[in-house]
């Protein structure tokens, strides 16, 4: 897990980047806000606010960004409203509670910007409790968050906006065969089924802390699709929370809320929290809860017996995840897995077929956006296939299974960058050879994508594409990096036609 975090390759030093803005973004809204006179609790909610303005918009283009940045107040500003309204009216604001989970999460059908809107809409709820916000504190927290999302804005857009030098990522849509608008709906039935189990046991174990709960089975759910990806995120969730609560003791407990030391150790968090996020749910949650308990220790409430009740609670929140997705409308992990790697083959395809043109001479063909898209959809298969590689997964024969289909998958990405970078030399040649390798590398995909296709040279009457052992690597480059990829596109075959009673992710 320390190697995945900081030996992770991190290309144009992106987390790197985006970490050190979070943290001169939201250490900037929290000194202007205690320059506007703001109270301690106006502080932090000045930076939390900050925190999710940086963190969860991730819209494709700048100015998409900057729209929904400038949204984002309002999405919160009314729940703000309602929680603190309702502070004294527990039923009314239960209930409130889980309509906003469920319509939070409803809200990702409309891309990023939908999730950023939920996810801030949930958070400022979430934090209306935390803080035990009443009316008459409103006047305060609505020019915290209105200054703090305007000083994230600033930061991001204005002084440190470095984005605008980079083409816009490739964001993959969701595969028509998974379903994505009826999955999230399911999940706003899970989510806010599985966040009424954990309120309604948070509340048994805490009355004061109950949310923490709600909270757990809320990030349970964020950025996954799939039982079995909320499965291992929950699990991942209670082990970050834990391992950070022994760190708390170490660390947070000793400081009790010294202005100077909790404030470096925050800043320290949450580059932690920007710098992970990409690559260690786990790690991130550790950084999470150790700013969790410092931002308890400035409020005066550390103690070890919270740290204690915050492990319990966040094991009830997993908890209600768990049952929500195996018992309400499940998504299957195979369904999921199964689209994703489909998308991804026929990306290979893609690719393939427009470094090919570009060899030929084709004016306009560019590969370069084909490979970024098929990083990302690779990023998409790991995820989704993460409950079957899992060490602690019981199904020894799927594990290896998956294993096996994301090293050919990753041997088909190497191969295709290769063949794209001898493609972008102007002196590279195309001879009919390399139609023939193309040719039959589309016969390899439709083969494993089940679509039917005209045979082809090299492929036999049912258009599969055969690869003979033994056959020496081709002196061409380009024709090297096709053979390789042929052959991988042929081992794929047995892991992801394994019989239906063994499926790769049938979980």
């Amino acid at each position: 897990m320390l190697k995945k975090v900081f030996v992770s390759p991190d290309p144009g030093r992106t987390r790197l980047r985006f970490a050190a803005r979070a943290v001169l973004g939201i250490g900037s809204a929290v000194v202007l806000c205690g320059l506007a006179g703001t109270s301690l609790v106006g502080a932090i909610v000045g930076g939390l606010a900050a925190l999710l303005a940086l963190f969860t918009v991730t819209d494709a283009t700048v100015r998409g960004q900057a729209v929904t940045t400038a949204l984002l107040p309002v999405a919160g500003v009314p729940v703000l409203t309602a929680a603190a309204a309702l502070h004294d009216l527990p039923v009314v604001r239960d209930l409130t509670f889980l309509a906003v989970v469920g319509a939070g999460v409803y809200a990702r059908r409309w891309g990023p910007r939908g999730h950023s809107l939920g996810v801030f809409a949930f958070m400022t709820f979430f934090i209306a409790q935390f803080l035990h916000a009443t009316p008459d504190r409103l006047p305060e927290m609505y020019a915290a968050v209105l200054l703090s999302v305007a000083t994230a804005a600033a930061v991001r857009f204005g002084l440190w906006c470095y984005e605008r030098r980079r083409p816009a990522p490739a964001v993959p849509a969701p595969p028509a065969a998974g379903g994505f608008a009826r999955i999230t709906t399911r999940q706003a039935v899970q989510a806010t089924a599985g966040a009424g189990f954990a309120l309604v046991v948070g509340q048994m174990v805490s009355g004061d802390r109950w949310y923490w709960a709600v909270g757990a089975t809320w990030w349970v759910f964020v950025n996954t699709t799939s039982r079995g990806e909320t499965l291992v995120r929950g699990f991942r969730r209670v082990l970050g929370t834990v391992v950070g609560i022994g760190l708390g003791f170490l660390v947070a407990v000793p400081v009790a809320g010294a202005p100077v030391p909790t404030a470096v150790l925050a800043a320290a968090c949450v580059f932690g929290i920007f710098y992970t996020a990409a690559v260690s749910y786990t790690w991130m949650m550790l950084c999470v809860t150790l700013l969790a308990e410092l931002l308890y220790g400035l409020l005066g409430f550390l103690s070890p017996g919270l740290l204690a009740l915050r492990v319990a609670e966040t094991g009830v929140g997993a908890l209600g995840a768990a049952l929500a997705v195996l018992f309400v409308l499940p998504v299957t992990t195979h369904a999921v897995t199964d689209a994703w790697i489909q998308r991804a083959l026929r990306c290979v395809h893609a690719c393939t077929a427009e470094a090919a043109a570009r060899l030929a001479g084709t004016e306009g063909a560019d590969p370069a956006p084909r490979v970024a898209e098929l990083e990302q959809l690779l990023g998409r298969v790991r995820m989704s296939v993460a409950p079957l590689v899992h060490p602690l997964s019981p199904m020894y024969g799927r594990r290896r299974r998956a294993r096996r289909v994301l090293g050919l998958l990753d041997d088909c990405a190497r191969e295709i960058r290769g063949l794209v970078a001898v493609a972008a030399d102007p002196e590279a040649s195309h001879d009919a050879r390399l139609a023939a390798a193309c040719w039959r590398v589309e016969a390899a995909v439709e083969a494993l994508t089940g679509r039917d296709t005209a045979p082809s040279p090299g492929a036999d009457e049912g258009g599969a594409c055969h690869v003979r052992a033994g056959v020496p690597r081709a002196a061409e480059p380009a024709l090297a990096h096709l053979h390789d990829l042929e052959r991988a596109l042929a081992e794929l075959a047995a892991p992801l036609r394994s019989p239906s009673g063994s499926r790769l992710a049938g979980a």
